[in-house]
This record gives structure tokens, C-alpha cells and sequence, in this order.
């Protein structure tokens, strides 16, 4: 697939995914795509110039936020919406169709070598800050919900959800202890 029409597949993802876009211009600004488009091609530098391909991929992460390697291999209509602190690690596949939103990490476990990065199929959704290590692969149509951690493969259509938060204390407990604290210090005459 050539740039023009790869900008272009770009472009129509982005209005078709985005419900806050205004106008066609604001796709140009936005960090996912332009971080994106670099990624085309680093990508295609990688294999023969890979240090080169590097440095332009760093310099765009200074840019846009989003640190794609330029080993990873992206497919079709990918949205990274937001962007901010997205990382996508080298040995990484992403399929088509895949939205991610900020604060989403496809790394690795450590310093095994070979494939060692998450491979993300066709209609996948991974939400906000969520962190998928390992050599591991979200198959089609599954969902992560923001802040899930994923270090096993996701079934087909599945949706992955983290922990809810619950309180730990509540307030009323601390102002409680607070105040027993103060009448024992009074009391002792301080």
C-alpha cells in the first residue's frame, strides 16, 4: 500500500471513530496519526537502516507522546486515540481494525529474544492504560477495559476487566481516629 492511500485509510478511521472530530484538519494535528504515518516509514527503514529508522522513530515519540517501534508490524484503520504515553514494543503485530487509547503498553516481559510482544488481531479495543505484556495474542473482537493488566492470551470476544476500586478507609474512620488522637493529647495536657 503506497502513503497517499494509506493517509487516506487513515483519515477515514479517524472520522468514522472519532465522535469529537470537527473538521478534516484536526486529523493533521493529532498525535495518533501523525505518530502513525512516521511509523510507515520507520518501518519500511528498519531492515536495512535500522538505527536511522530508530532516531526518527525517538524523534516522533518527543513529538506526539507515543513510542511505536519501528519493528512493529501495523496493519489497516488503526486508531490511537488521545495517544499520550502509548508504547508499542518491536516484535509487536497489530491486525486491522484495532483502536487503542492512551496510556496502552504492548511490551515485553524481559530480555527473551525472538517474538516477545503481544500480537493483537483484527477488531480489537484496548482500553486506557492498560498494559499487555508478553508474547501473547488478543484475539479477534476482544475488548480490554482501561487498566487491565493482560499476561495471557484473550479468547476470541472476550472482554477483560480490571479489579474495581473499593475504599480502603473511609474518611469518616480517619477524621474518627483524628479526633480520639487530639483529646488524648489535650488530655495529657500538651
Amino acid at each position: 500500500m503506497g502513503f497517499i492511500q494509506f493517509v487516506k485509510g487513515q483519515i477515514k478511521t479517524i472520522k468514522r471513530l472519532d465522535p469529537s472530530l470537527h473538521s478534516t484538519v484536526e486529523i493533521f494535528f493529532m498525535p495518533g496519526f501523525k505518530a502513525l504515518n512516521t511509523h510507515y516509514f520507520t518501518h519500511k527503514l528498519y531492515p536495512k537502516h535500522p538505527a536511522l529508522a530508530r532516531i526518527l522513530s525517538l524523534r516522533a515519540q518527543r513529538k506526539t507522546g507515543i513510542d511505536i517501534h519501528p519493528g512493529a508490524v501495523i496493519g489497516k484503520d488503526v486508531f490511537i486515540d488521545h495517544g499520550s504515553g502509548v508504547v508499542i514494543g518491536e516484535t509487536c503485530v497489530i491486525h486491522d481494525r484495532v483502536k487503542i487509547y492512551q496510556g496502552v503498553t504492548l511490551g515485553a516481559t524481559g530480555k527473551v529474544s525472538g517474538k516477545r510482544h503481544p500480537t493483537v488481531e483484527e477488531d480489537v479495543v484496548i482500553g486506557a492504560g492498560s498494559k499487555v505484556i508478553g508474547n501473547i495474542v488478543l484475539h479477534k473482537g476482544c475488548k480490554i477495559g482501561a487498566g487491565s493488566i493482560i499476561i495471557k492470551s484473550v479468547e476470541p470476544y472476550t472482554t477483560m476487566i480490571p479489579s474495581p476500586a473499593y475504599p480502603v478507609r473511609e474518611q469518616k474512620e480517619i477524621n474518627n481516629a483524628l479526633a480520639q488522637l487530639r483529646n488524648e493529647h489535650k488530655e495529657l495536657g500538651h
